[in-house]
């Protein structure tokens, strides 16, 4: 008999709102869950949009539930949240963090339906083999799982409802997702936000660097000068929901007043 899978931590749950006729689908990172994008997910549901942040297989509640699972899971969890907002809306956009980057940019090539894409730190750039070797290395000596890489925050105080470890197998999983993402990045032909961590403890600049090299549509790189990779929750979090917003009513051409942001991003295109 299958194992039942652990409760849903509190603050992790799903979140949904209905809005109006556009949509954006909001995706969480590898081993985090909405937990670190549900401001966001408001921010944008306060907006009068219609917003789905799906809880991704094996997320949210004990990191054993994880062990199993792989990138084609949540791959396909993001395909289902994606298809239902297209049922219920008439324009749909995508919104990630991390690896919810990632999804969101893989969904974007595979659907020209997409109206805009808007990511915070998206892991892109296919890690080395070297690396890959080194998790292998872990799994060859049984070890099923290594330290966490959740919770990177600059705000003291702040934590991230993230595992504290990291399943290798998943993980190999997922970069095996990423390289299938970044060799059709320019297939991506919708505008696309890309904000980025200056510091950045997760994942380095060079796939943000990738992203906006590689997709055939209109990129906007924004620096986020205070935060490292959960800027969601971060000491920019109130400009990348604020950036967010505006580019989400900017792609979908509805007008909505976007809360000031106090100390603008340093950009570059």
């Amino acid at each position: 008999m299958p194992k039942m899978p652990a409760p849903i931590m509190p603050g992790a749950e799903p979140f949904t709102r209905e809005g109006g006729p556009r949509g954006v689908l909001v995706l969480h990172g590898f081993t985090g869950n909405p937990h670190s994008m549900r401001p966001l997910a408001e921010a944008l549901a306060d907006a009068g949009f219609t917003v789905e942040l799906p809880l991704l297989p094996g997320h949210g509640t004990s990191v054993e539930d994880m062990l199993p699972t792989r990138w084609f899971d949540y791959a396909e969890a993001a395909e289902a949240a994606f298809d239902g907002l297209v049922q219920r809306c008439a324009q749909v956009a995508l919104v990630g963090l991390s690896m919810g980057g990632t999804l969101a940019c893989w969904l974007a090539e595979s659907h020209r339906e997409v109206i805009g894409v808007a990511v915070v730190n998206p892991f892109i750039d296919p890690p080395a083999e070297s690396f890959r070797d080194v998790l292998r290395g872990f799994l060859d000596s049984g070890s099923e799982l290594v330290p966490g890489i959740g919770s990177d925050i600059a705000k003291e105080g702040v934590v991230e409802l993230a595992y504290e470890h990291t399943p290798v197998a998943a993980a190999l999983s997922f970069f095996e997702g990423v390289d299938e993402v970044a060799a059709q990045l320019a297939k991506i032909s919708c505008p696309v936000l890309l904000l980025s961590s200056r510091q950045d403890h997760v994942v380095p600049s060079s796939s943000g660097d990738l992203l906006a090299a590689s997709v055939s549509g209109p990129v906007e790189r924004v620096w986020l000068e205070h935060s490292y990779h959960v800027a969601t929750l971060d000491h920019d979090a109130p400009e990348v929901e604020a950036l967010t917003v505006a580019f989400v009513c900017k792609v979908f051409g509805v007008t909505v007043e976007a809360p000031p942001v106090d100390e603008p991003a340093e950009k570059r295109l």
